[in-house]
């Protein structure tokens, strides 16, 4: 019997794993409705400092940061209890400070930490578990789609955070957060400290410039249902549904034909016309037959002809070795 334990251990590890698949979100190969989105673009830390809020004497405000494509990194520097747990797509940071005493902010208080989506199905919370919903199909005349993330609790209450993908053709999804993620990409180049945690600072105050816009925060729901909801907007082109990855442009339903193609269909009706109402015009008027019905007949059977000595002289003047009657230059 006790050789059973090791496989039934194996067996478990490999029910969890594959539970953890299934319930993550890739979002290079995000499908709805049969269409497919690709948000791998959109992957790396966005944060949003919300406006301050006070409770006096205090006063504080709250940073969102989330991470569409993978579990948030824990900035380097952190006490473990100033951050969101391992397996984190997005939290929420609360600071606050008396600006009485500190009125430059340079010393806040992490008051609250809260994890609102991420994979805890081995710790204090739920599973992922994204949902996707495309706009069209929930009574929103416009292209996008919805993505529901879950998890988390706080307060004893369910977390879940509501993220509408918008599509706007114009939009990367990534604007105002070009600074932040050279900045990043610096510090784990050169292996810095990393005193700062990401999203943390006034850089990342909302403004109607950034793609990411946070919406609200609120408690939703009644009895077991009763949960506290995130939502946030993301305009990108990435949410287009006709956009086209080669070109790095959203494509259009119907393409347009070039002025190349335009000429060669026009210029093939007219030869084709003159044809036709050349041979009509040649039966009616002499009662031709055969080759004397085309206008032209005679230059039209002389046209192989012609070609084959137009092609002879060429081939004479590339080669050099043209013909002078038998006679030699004196």
């Amino acid at each position: 019997m006790l050789p059973s334990i090791p496989t039934r251990a194996f067996s478990s590890l490999l029910l969890l794993s594959s539970i953890a698949a299934a319930v993550n979100l890739d979002c290079e190969n995000v499908q709805v409705d049969k269409k497919k989105f690709d948000l791998s673009k959109l992957g790396g830390p966005h944060s949003i400092l919300v406006a301050d809020t006070y409770s006096h004497p205090a006063k504080s405000n709250t940073t969102w940061t989330i991470d569409i494509c993978q579990a948030l990194k824990k900035p380097k520097g952190v006490p473990k209890g100033d951050t969101c747990p391992s397996y984190t797509r997005v939290c929420g940071i609360t600071q606050t400070w008396n600006p009485i005493d500190d009125p430059d902010v340079e010393h806040p208080i992490i008051s609250d930490v809260i994890g609102v989506a991420g994979e805890y199905t081995l710790g204090h919370g739920g599973a992922l578990d994204p949902k996707i919903t495309r706009l069209k199909t929930s009574g929103r005349d416009v292209e996008g789609i919805d993505i529901e993330l879950h998890g988390g609790r706080y307060n004893d209450r369910k977390q879940k955070a509501l993220v509408s993908f918008f599509c706007e053709r114009d939009w990367t999804g990534n604007e105002g957060y070009e600074e932040e993620k050279k900045r990043l990409k610096r510090e784990e180049e050169d292996d810095d400290d990393g005193d700062d945690e990401p999203g943390s600072g006034e850089r990342f105050k909302q403004d109607s410039k950034n793609a990411l816009q946070f919406v609200s925060y609120t408690e939703e729901g009644e009895g077991k249902d009763r949960m506290d909801v995130l939502r946030l907007n993301w305009r990108t082109k990435y949410a287009c549904e006709q956009y086209d990855e080669g070109d790095d442009e959203p494509t259009k339903k119907e393409a347009g034909w070039g002025f190349f193609t335009w000429f060669i269909l026009i210029l093939f009706l007219g030869i084709a016309a003159y044809l036709i109402f050349g041979s009509w015009l040649n039966y009616n008027r002499y009662g031709a037959r055969g080759w004397d019905l085309l206008p032209h007949g005679d230059t039209i059977r002389d046209v192989p002809y012609l070609f084959k000595d137009w092609s002879r002289k060429v081939v004479e003047t590339v080669t050099g070795s043209s013909s002078r009657g038998g006679y030699s230059a004196v």
